[in-house]
């Protein structure tokens, strides 16, 4: 079923995960031990993230550099169809634009047809770390709006062979992201927000919005949307913070603020565990609101541990 429908069809806010796949060499079974402890507030979906290949230099025998691709969290389709038959529920993939020819990304669209998948949710990615900015692939996409573009076309029957005949329209529901305080490329919100509108106006039909502490933020980018003319739904991105060093590298990592409110809490904190305890009580008042205000779904960024998300989703579903 598709994520639109979910959310047109439910009678109240909708609970939603997303996980990571393990890493290379790890067993599926730590997603399914993740998972399990959740299925009781029985989610709408699951989406499962992309991590594309990374590259490292090798030095041979003559002293000459080797270029080697590594990819440390492989899997992702596989994962998604495991979840789909284990737990019949909806999974989502990342699509991603880093990695991929436009070519390869029609070919994994058709693999994720095939696997009736009706799901995807479509980012460019991140840059590797290697590179200081984003450079996509030769002939591949520099943008999440030209991704868009590409499912929408073949949603419509378009393949990049013109001379295909009697082809079978794709019938994906796109998701895309946004971002309460602003991609941090961005120069200000106005410019992220014309960039989110694109997106929509290309053909996305939800959003999934990157994790927040602050839900005045979100209630003020919600607003902005519909100022904007953005009309497709919005759902809130959760992640509880369980640790201080969390307070420190998710700042950093994805150019969000944490409250200070939040932040004075996890500063009196002595152990990682009474961290833990803030960030669910903060997790769930964050819930609580959000419901009251009408959010959709409640999308959580699990990072593959249950225990907080089980907590928090017990006192809130």
């Amino acid at each position: 079923m598709k994520v639109t429908d979910h959310l047109q069809n439910a009678k109240s806010t909708l609970f939603s995960i997303e996980i990571l796949p393990p890493l290379k060499g790890k067993s599926i079974q730590s997603i399914f031990d993740s998972i399990d402890p959740l299925m009781e507030f029985k989610p709408s979906f699951i989406d499962v993230t992309y991590h594309r290949e990374e590259y490292l230099y090798k030095k041979r025998d003559g002293g000459y550099l080797e270029k080697v691709s590594i990819r440390k969290r492989p899997g992702t389709v596989g994962i998604c169809a495991a979840l789909m038959n284990k737990y019949r529920v909806d999974a989502i993939p990342h699509i991603i634009c880093g990695g991929f020819s436009i070519e390869e990304t029609e070919n994994a669209l058709i693999d994720l047809q095939f696997l009736g998948i009706d799901n995807v949710l479509a980012l460019r990615g991140d840059s590797i770390k290697t590179e200081p900015t984003f450079v996509p692939e030769p002939n591949g996409h520099p943008y999440a709006l030209d991704l868009v573009k590409q499912i929408v076309r073949m949603n419509k029957g378009h393949y990049l062979e013109d001379e295909l005949r009697e082809v079978a329209p794709t019938n994906f529901c796109i998701g895309v992201a946004g971002y309460p305080e602003k991609h941090f490329e961005s120069p200000n919100m106005i410019a992220d927000m014309k960039h989110l509108k694109a997106k929509i106006d290309g053909g996305a039909h939800y959003i999934v919005t990157q994790m927040f502490f602050d839900n005045p933020r979100f209630l003020e980018f919600s607003k902005m949307c519909k100022d904007m003319g953005i009309n497709v739904p919005i759902i809130p991105g959760i992640k509880i913070l369980t640790t201080k060093k969390q307070a420190v590298l998710l700042p950093k990592t994805f150019k969000i603020d944490v409250p200070q409110a939040l932040l004075e809490e996890i500063e009196k904190c002595k152990t990682d565990a009474e961290v833990k305890e803030v960030g669910i009580r903060w997790a769930i008042m964050q819930c609580k609101e959000l419901i009251k205000q009408g959010v959709p779904c409640l999308h959580f960024y699990t990072m593959g541990v249950s225990d907080a998300t089980r907590r928090v989703a017990s006192e809130v579903f």
